[in-house]
């Protein structure tokens, strides 16, 4: 579940992050190490930066792979090369999945669940909520327990101080392993629901691939007047970068005001929004260009302004996103 390969909460509800607590413990050792043995399957650019930052870190690392050569690397890097998936599981209590899908994770472990006893499941790969949760009841169901991981940085920036994950599922878990997951990223725990960290990480891929598509849109609509790429896409960047100024230390006010109902439109109406969300589509539609993208926001416009919300403010649109029709 990352950004770079696919192998509503309560700021006060997340969990330390920190540092352990007082009472936990800690994963299986290493003889040789303090620090606790993991095992990582599935090394895509993702699980591959996750093994090397483990590494780096003390850790004891155990991998395995379908494709058995993505190992190589790490395996040079000082990872212990797993035979078959029922020994990397054997190898750690901590077993990190970086995968395709959850999928994936069944076709793999399918043949080692006898292995599965006592062992902590952390599923970093992308699917949805729902087979998320049947997921978590699926390794219980095998007397494992189960987190739930987002990463929200591309596999370079794994272990840096930008990096950041997503968990979710039992705290004492969480606590258990704090440790050894903290050298991945900044530990955000989200709650007991399984279903949470993949929910949040689905929610921000949105507006990720959202303005990535947007990107291009607009790339291709000035590629149309002879400006390359090259001299678009600074541009771009700048542009998604101001939104993040002009947002800024107002987000608590707009987000507490949509929570309470109120979309006040007195900077940036509906009508206002709506009335650019055509010029785009025509603009587009004229340049011979895919509406596609520029059509669904125009629909989300169109749908507020129909239902009677014009002067309000462009955050209402998000009431026709909660009940379509």
């Amino acid at each position: 579940m990352t950004l770079s390969d696919h192998e509503g909460v309560n700021a006060e509800q997340h969990h330390p992050t920190s540092q352990t607590s007082p009472n936990s413990q800690t994963s299986q050792t290493s003889p040789n190490s303090q620090k606790a043995a993991v095992t990582v399957i599935g090394l895509g650019p993702m699980g591959q930066a996750m093994t090397r930052t483990l590494l780096t870190t003390g850790h004891p690392v155990t991998v395995w792979n379908r494709t058995a050569s993505r190992a190589d690397g790490v395996v040079a890097d000082g990872a212990r090369r797993a035979a078959t998936p029922g020994e990397a599981v054997e190898a750690s209590d901590l077993v990190i999945l970086s995968l395709t899908d959850y999928r994936a994770m069944y076709e793999i472990l399918d043949d080692a669940t006898a292995s599965l006893a006592g062992r902590t499941l952390v599923n970093l790969s992308s699917d949805t909520p729902d087979r998320t949760r049947e997921a978590a009841g699926w390794a219980a169901g095998h007397g494992a327990t189960f987190l739930t991981g987002g990463v929200m940085v591309p596999a370079p920036m794994v272990g840096t101080e930008a990096s950041h994950v997503y968990y979710s599922g039992p705290g004492p878990t969480m606590d258990r392993h704090l440790a050894a997951l903290t050298p991945l990223g900044t530990p955000r725990y989200l709650g007991e629901d399984p279903g949470l960290a993949q929910l949040m990480y689905q929610a921000q891929l949105t507006v990720f691939l959202s303005t990535l598509s947007a990107m291009m849109q607009g790339t291709a609509m000035l590629g149309t007047a002879g400006v390359r790429a090259v001299e678009t896409l600074p541009a771009m960047l700048g542009l998604v970068a101001s939104i993040g100024d002009m947002l800024r230390g107002a987000e608590e006010e707009l987000g507490a005001a949509m929570d309470a109902g109120e979309h006040p439109g007195d900077l940036s109406s509906v009508t206002m929004m709506g009335a650019t969300a055509d010029h785009i589509v025509e603009t587009s539609t004229s340049l011979g260009l895919d509406t596609t993208l520029p059509r669904a926001v125009q629909a989300h416009y169109r749908r507020a302004i129909g239902d009677g919300h014009g002067g309000d403010g462009w955050t209402r649109v998000v009431d026709g996103i909660r009940s379509p029709r």
